[in-house]
């Protein structure tokens, strides 16, 4: 019965990162998109790509990326996560993340670089984490790899 709490209160955990860290990168991503594209020419296209297409894709890469590992862990099998593809999309959101968090305000400098990569950091973290957080199986994984790691010789 200990164990079964424990794991809910795990999984609440989980969801109330998720549930915090989630929304502010995606509300950041629209406004620093949003401000990086003023920059731009009066009527050009531009000025409205980066606030509405980046949130989009930081969550669909990011949740794929979850989705594709977490049926690795639960599988047991070789990560995906390697494949070039999967880095390739990762990449892309972050750089993207941090260069529209810089580029948005006047004066960029070191800090502005930091606090964009630490709120992209943290928002990829949460999406990343979306499919282990809603699996039924993250009890079984937990101890299957807790077996593993207690039953390991000192």
């Amino acid at each position: 019965m200990n164990e079964r709490r424990a794991f809910r209160e795990l999984r609440v955990l989980m969801w109330v990162v998720i549930a915090i860290e989630v929304p502010v990168y995606l509300v950041w991503l629209v406004q620093v998109g949003y401000l990086t594209g003023q920059e731009l020419p009066r009527g050009d296209i531009g000025r409205w790509a980066p606030p509405v297409l980046l949130p989009p894709a930081a969550v669909l890469f990011c949740v794929m990326a979850g989705w594709t590992w977490w049926l690795s862990v639960v599988a047991g099998t070789r990560s995906a996560l390697r494949e070039r593809w999967i880095v390739l999309s990762l990449v892309f959101v972050v750089a993207f993340s941090v260069f529209c968090g810089v580029a948005s305000v006047d004066d960029p400098s070191l800090s502005v670089g930091l606090l964009s990569a630490a709120v992209t950091g943290l928002g990829m973290t949460g999406l990343f984490f979306i499919p282990a957080a809603a699996s039924r199986e993250l009890p079984d994984v937990i101890r299957r790899r807790s077996r593993r790691t207690s039953g390991e010789p000192s």
